[in-house]
């Protein structure tokens, strides 16, 4: 099982509109956004859809909004990570923040996990919307009956009260709303353009972002060549390429192994000149 993938990987290549579909195709679900599945629960439906009967889905929360409800999610998807066996890290404390990034990379790692266990094959006999709904549906079931022996209690103690007249205030209200009506509009068109503008600039920031992630990949690819492996500036670049943070000493240590070894050049390259100098001279000499 494909459970530790390097960030050079080409799993991490794979874009957002790309992880969307394959959710929503899998699914049956709509999603838009991909903080949408930040709760928790797309991915444990996923690994329940990998690996059926593991993920106990009577307790995966699909309404969690808040973070100590998603966290809960987690908890669930970290008992079956130990089941399996699988030891991907799970970076909770960001990825119930809601942030684009850490999801997206999540969610990349996750797809690349499903497709290396079924070859990216669809269970046909998996119901999504039945595993998704059959934990919930007992609770409705038992949260109505209750509902509706308070509502018979409420009744008994509260007849209703029937009246003749009719209320003025629904008529004003709704010439109210027909008055504003136009201003609401107005709102929502703006928000529209807004979001339609964000969505071209987050497209925009994606295809940057791949760009330069297939030029790392290229550079990745010809420092590994192995007639270049041994030089002073491929073991520099691999010195920043493979850094796992963002700390200016990589930068630096990089820089310094790079003058160290071109020193050394300089210096074979001097004795070689002062050598030859000195034979020039004792030929001069013995003429």
């Amino acid at each position: 099982m494909a459970t530790n993938i390097g960030m050079m990987d080409s799993a991490y290549f794979v874009g957002r509109n790309e992880i969307l579909s394959w959710i929503n195709d899998r699914l049956h679900l709509n999603l838009s956004r991909i903080e949408e599945a930040a709760s928790g629960a797309v991915q444990c439906q996923m690994l329940d859809m990998t690996f059926p009967g593991v993920v106990p889905m009577h307790k995966v929360n699909f309404e969690a909004k808040n973070e100590y409800e998603m966290i809960q999610n987690y908890k669930v998807m970290q008992e079956v990570f130990t089941k399996l066996k699988i030891t991907k890290p799970l970076e909770v404390n960001r990825l119930v923040k809601g942030r684009p990034l850490d999801n997206l990379e999540f969610l990349q790692w996750l797809k690349r996990f499903c497709d290396s266990i079924n070859g990216g094959i669809m269970n046909e006999n998996y119901n999504p919307v039945e595993r998704r709904s059959r934990g919930g549906r007992e609770k409705s079931v038992k949260g109505a009956s209750k509902i509706s022996k308070s509502l018979q209690t409420n009744n008994m103690h509260h007849p209703p009260v029937t009246t003749s007249n009719k209320p003025a205030g629904p008529k004003q209200a709704k010439s109210h709303a027909i008055g504003g009506g136009s201003n609401s509009s107005a709102e929502v068109q703006a928000l529209s353009k807004e979001v339609s503008d964000l969505k071209v600039s987050v497209d925009l920031l994606e295809k940057e972002r791949d760009f330069y992630f297939s030029k790392l990949r290229d550079i990745e690819i010809l420092c590994q060549t192995p007639e270049l492996d041994d030089l002073p500036i491929v073991v520099a670049v691999k010195k920043i390429l493979y850094a796992t943070d963002a700390d200016e000493s990589v930068l630096e240590e990089a820089q310094e192994c790079l003058n160290q070894s071109l020193g050394l050049d300089v210096d074979e390259e001097e004795g070689k000149e002062e050598e030859e100098e000195e034979e020039a001279a004792a030929a001069e000499t013995q003429t």
